[in-house]
């Protein structure tokens, strides 16, 4: 019986995805590889571009990039998946993670709109564009459990993928 861990999704099977993995023995989190090369772009530079021809176009034109992995997750009803930064992204390559820390749910696992496809959402403070490479670390999860609260009274089961629960 599986207990929790991690798949390649459909769509990347052929494309030599790696499981993610502890990088030594006492590690929490396991690391996490981008599916392909991406660049995420400079917000500043975007706003430069942007602003002088239409400031509610600079608003909409500065947007997290997500950025593949290829990988989905499968753990039990009272535990998630949390998504962290590596330490080493904002301090030398100024990627932060747009919301902060992810938040993967059990039912996210194969959902119908994509698979249950885990991304990471970078925004990059810095001067330059950031190249990110296939293969590259970009972040990590942790297994976590869950507590309810009394009363609780959720029963609407997921119809949907990333950000699904926000039609609901």
């Amino acid at each position: 019986m599986k207990k929790r861990g991690f798949e390649v999704i459909t769509a990347y099977q052929d494309k030599a995805i790696h499981l993610p993995k502890r990088a030594t023995k006492n590690a929490a989190g396991y690391d996490f590889e981008a599916a392909e090369d991406i660049v995420i772009p400079a917000i500043w530079k975007q706003i430069i571009q942007h602003f002088s021809k239409n400031s509610a176009v600079a608003e909409k034109i500065v947007k997290p990039v997500l950025v593949p992995t290829g990988i989905k997750a499968y753990m039990g009803q009272e535990e998630y998946l949390q998504l962290a930064n590596r330490s080493s992204n904002p301090l030398k390559r100024f990627l932060t993670l747009s919301n902060g820390v992810g938040v993967i749910d059990s039912d996210y696992y194969n959902n119908a709109d994509n698979e249950g496809h885990i991304m990471f959402q970078f925004s990059n403070f810095g001067l330059t564009d950031v190249q990110i490479k296939k293969g590259e670390r970009i972040g990590q999860g942790v297994f976590l459990p869950f507590l309810k609260a009394d009363n609780d009274e959720a029963v609407i089961e997921r119809t949907g993928g990333f950000g699904s629960s926000d039609k609901q």
